[in-house]
């Protein structure tokens, strides 16, 4: 077969999967590549799924995964509890507990 069919292919799998380099678009993957449209896409759709790894990315050493994860929740909650994703550690602490306390809140049958 010629190589160009090989290379269409190729690519046409790529497409059909979703896959771009970069694994699976979900909130879970660690590249932000896949990882931000994933939020994105959970908090326009109201993906309440995505919630928990939303909460753990809260405290994430990346700011962007932790811009991105708080933006996610607001959209879905309308809350921040007073998170700022540019905070230090300690200063994002109170926050990220009223985000765990909530997220229990919300799991409890």
């Amino acid at each position: 077969m010629p190589h160009a069919f090989w290379m269409f292919a190729a690519g046409m799998c790529v497409v059909l999967c979703g896959c771009d380099g970069h694994g699976p678009r979900t909130v879970e993957n660690p590249d932000l590549e896949a990882k931000v449209p994933a939020i994105e896409y959970a908090a326009r759709t109201h993906d309440r799924s995505a919630i928990p790894e939303l909460v753990k990315d809260l405290e994430s050493d990346d700011p962007a995964v932790r811009f991105y994860a708080i933006q996610g929740l607001c959209s879905m909650s309308g809350e921040t509890f007073g998170y700022r994703y540019y905070d230090s550690d300690d200063d994002r602490r109170p926050a990220v507990v009223k985000w765990k306390q909530w997220l229990a809140r919300q799991t409890q049958p």
